[in-house]
């Protein structure tokens, strides 16, 4: 049914106003208690199986919604609702800021793909934290806090602006992800070189451990598809040093070559970073590049073109112990995580695992041994 609606009314509508018109419905049922109990029944039944831990946190499942989605953390319990195990809001810069100017989102319906360039459009990290603190559950889930530059900051006070989010957001943050991946603000790439990096995640590390003493809030960085193999390892190998938590692979490209698409040049030659199917197999090998890199040393998470159960799957045995999605929500609707998490279930009942957790890595470790 939600793919009939989708060919008849989202596809026809301007991609950004049909975001923000389904986020205003899932919002609206997640206020109504009979309607979502009746909704989390229906698109979000539970398998004992699946049970994940990850950052000393017990998790229904490993799958989760991807940062993007809920910028601005007013959505969690209806994201909830719908079956995600976990949902990472933001990304949130220190200050409000609009983002770039519109059309910035663009749907590649034959790619199963997106093009966005938002610009970390969001209310800023003090309205964020308030919002956080102010919140009152209704779905317990895990709330990873995504933390990114704000655009007018120069590259030289990157630091102190990322310091001021956490700052204020860590207490709020069951786990708080730096992203330096995005394309969409200019120069925050830059920051995934190593030399820039690790001061960046040892004021952060800092920053979270002052503003939180009572617990150590994870550390993730996310990076980006577009790195070369030798930076990647620079990154996993700086994680490691630095004592980070966990490495979330990967943010959007900026590649359009090689991958493909079959959308109109116009579509194609957006400006933005792409999401969704065409993504697929690069954040696959990072995964794994990274996994024989660090073992188990640090959680990874995979995200980009999961788009059914089988990808999730090959995430958890390249390395992955939680995964990610958020471009195939657009394009499979509601029921898109109850079919992820009954295909799981049925995948390692049919492994030679007794949990997820043996599963994680598995293929990585056969190739490289």
């Amino acid at each position: 049914m939600y793919h009939l609606f989708f060919r008849l009314a989202f596809r026809r509508m301007d991609a950004e106003k049909a975001h923000y018109l389904a986020f205003r419905w899932i919002r609206a049922a997640a206020r109504v208690p009979a309607l979502r109990t009746l909704l989390s029944a229906a698109l979000a039944p539970r398998h004992k199986s699946l049970r994940t831990l990850a950052f000393g946190r017990e998790m229904s499942g490993p799958f989760g919604l991807a940062a993007g989605f809920d910028k601005n953390a007013v959505a969690i319990d209806g994201m909830a609702m719908l079956g995600f195990d976990h949902v990472e809001i933001g990304t949130v810069t220190a200050q409000g800021q609009p983002g770039n100017p519109v059309p910035r989102l663009f749907r590649l319906v034959g790619d199963r793909a997106l093009i966005n360039r938002m610009g970390f459009n969001n209310d800023g990290s003090a309205a964020v934290a308030a919002r956080l603190a102010a919140r009152r559950t209704v779905f317990p889930t895990t709330v990873g806090v995504n933390i990114g530059k704000t655009k007018a900051v120069p590259e030289g006070e990157a630091v102190q602006d990322y310091v001021t989010s956490a700052e204020r957001l860590a207490a709020h943050a069951d786990y708080l992800v730096v992203n330096v991946s995005s394309p969409n603000t200019p120069g925050l790439r830059d920051l995934q070189a190593a030399a820039a990096l690790r001061p960046l995640l040892a004021a952060v590390r800092e920053a979270a451990d002052r503003a939180v003493t009572d617990r150590r809030v994870p550390l993730l960085v996310k990076i980006a598809p577009d790195l070369a193999d030798e930076d990647v390892d620079a990154v996993a190998d700086l994680a490691v040093e630095l004592g980070l938590d966990g490495i979330i692979a990967t943010n959007t490209t900026i590649a359009r070559e090689g991958l493909g698409l079959t959308a109109e040049p116009a579509l194609t030659g957006q400006a933005g970073g792409l999401s969704g199917a065409p993504l697929k197999d690069r954040s696959l090998d990072v995964l794994r590049r990274l996994y024989a890199r660090v073992g188990d040393r640090i959680t990874l998470v995979g995200v980009g073109g999961v788009e059914n159960a089988e990808d999730a799957w090959q995430r958890i045995l390249a390395g992955a112990t939680l995964v990610q999605g958020y471009s195939a929500f657009i394009y499979q609707g509601p029921f898109w995580m109850r079919a992820v998490h009954k295909g799981l279930a049925a995948r390692l009942a049919a492994s030679p695992y007794a949990t997820l957790a043996d599963a994680v890595g598995a293929d990585t470790r056969k190739v490289s041994s």
